[in-house]
């Protein structure tokens, strides 16, 4: 048998899963900003990618790290568009999670940086995206995925735009609230240890091709990568996972052939 082509899926599986992504784009449009310029990204847009970061043990991965299908997110703490995403990658989690077959691996992408024009759109997200890592630090993969979920689910809707000082009061709050103590807490929060690894991070997906967020890759079972940026709905998400599911098997039988 000829070795498998690691670059493509079936065809039945390709012709869904762009199906669905056409139909919504077709629905929610966002014209991407050029250059290494950033920004919230309302609705789903394929985009390209031109390189991305392995999956590894430092990831924050939620589910099997090894499932065959790996929804890889960057995320931005004080956009509102990620904050729209994140409970729907809660509920595919909760429905694919425990089967072991589909993976969340959650990637920084604060927007913090100054644009093209100067301005700085999230000047919080850089801090709020270290006291994520200060959660894994002091509790893990639980402790993390803890914290950014309650941290969404109680962002306010001008959250982006509130003083430092009230920002601080959620990140203290949510840390309380997760059972984070509070004085090691402060300290990791203050350390600057995060700093370049989130600059890394950032990097990251610039390099990937990110021009908004949320931006998620969808890694297949044969390692095809189908990059999608935008706030994209349960059902566009879960058809993909469903048209992807049945080339688990296939591509798992041609790699041992």
């Amino acid at each position: 048998m000829n070795p498998p082509n690691k670059n493509n899926i079936s065809l039945p599986a390709a012709i869904m899963i762009a199906g669905t992504i056409i139909a919504l784009a077709l629905i929610w449009t966002h014209l991407p900003n050029t250059g290494k310029t950033v920004d919230e990204t309302p609705g789903p847009q394929q985009t390209a990618t031109t390189a991305m970061a392995t999956v590894s043990i430092n990831d924050h991965i939620l589910g099997n790290p090894a499932a065959p299908i790996k929804l890889v997110e960057y995320s931005d703490p004080s956009c509102p568009y990620c904050q729209i995403f994140n409970p729907i990658m809660t509920q595919i989690m909760d429905e694919y999670g425990p089967t072991g077959k589909v993976a969340w691996v959650y990637r920084q992408f604060p927007l913090d940086k100054p644009m093209a024009n100067g301005q700085v759109l999230h000047p919080n997200a850089g801090r709020e995206a270290t006291a994520f890592e200060c959660a894994a630090t002091l509790g893990g993969n639980t402790a993390f995925f803890a914290y950014e979920k309650n941290w969404f689910a109680n962002f306010p809707s001008d959250g982006a735009d509130r003083t430092a000082a009230a920002d601080q009061a959620q990140i203290d709050q949510t840390a309380a609230t997760i059972g984070l103590d509070k004085a090691t807490f402060d300290t990791c929060l203050s350390s600057g240890r995060f700093d370049s690894k989130l600059n890394q991070s950032y990097q990251d997906g610039l390099d990937a091709g990110i021009t908004g967020t949320p931006y998620t890759v969808i890694i297949t079972p044969s390692g095809t990568h189908l990059p999608i940026a935008g706030a994209i709905s349960y059902t566009t998400l879960k058809n993909t996972i469903e048209a992807l599911l049945p080339t688990i098997n296939t591509t798992a039988t041609s790699t041992a052939s």
